[in-house]
């Protein structure tokens, strides 16, 4: 199994520990390009792919390194619906 099969694997069964570094090399694995959104955007982030211009937008947890489970459970549905998670 590759790295990428395993860290799909992972985040399909949404873990409580799924963190935004893994998220972040995921998407980067997947040709996401990570984009702070400009001086005041704070924790939002942006993923652009220029294959299929798809953009993702995440929030960097803080203080905790954890993604809370809504915002997993929304980037595996948005996966899905790119085609890259059955």
């Amino acid at each position: 199994m590759s790295k990428l099969e395993k860290a799909l694997t992972r985040i399909a069964s949404i873990p409580k520990d799924y963190t935004y570094e893994e998220a972040k090399a995921l998407l980067k694995q997947l040709g996401f390009e990570e984009i702070q959104k400009g001086k005041t955007s704070g924790s939002r982030v942006k993923f652009f792919r220029k294959t299929d211009n798809d953009v993702i937008l995440l929030h960097k947890p803080h203080p905790q390194k954890e993604m809370k489970p809504r915002v997993i459970r929304q980037l595996k549905v948005h996966l899905q619906q790119i085609g890259e998670l059955k």
